[in-house]
């Protein structure tokens, strides 16, 4: 049986000591990609957005417009500033758009 803390800890410092030691980063930087991806691109892109996943520091956004595609690929790096700057740390590498 573990053994009980008896040092009072905040909520926030309990919860980020139960992500951390059961693993659970990564699944919950999918989860925050794609709530920052709808706060900084808006309802203008996020109507166009069709589908939105992280796999190994790459971003892979697929959209429906081939317009908006391309008009996003000559901001990419900005794109990629952005999110990890809305993120708090480095999430993302790469954007790829589908």
């Amino acid at each position: 049986m573990a053994k009980r803390n008896n040092s009072i800890l905040s909520f926030s410092d309990a919860l980020k000591d139960f992500v951390e030691t059961n693993k659970l980063d990564k699944g919950l930087d999918k989860v925050n990609v794609r709530d920052a991806w709808a706060k900084l691109m808006g309802n203008g892109v996020n109507n166009y957005t069709s589908n939105i996943e992280l796999k190994f520091g790459t971003l892979y956004v697929q959209l429906s417009s081939s317009v908006l595609r391309e008009e996003l690929s000559y901001g990419k790096n900005k794109i990629v500033k952005m999110l990890n700057e809305e993120l708090g740390k480095e999430v993302i590498k790469n954007v790829v758009l589908r």
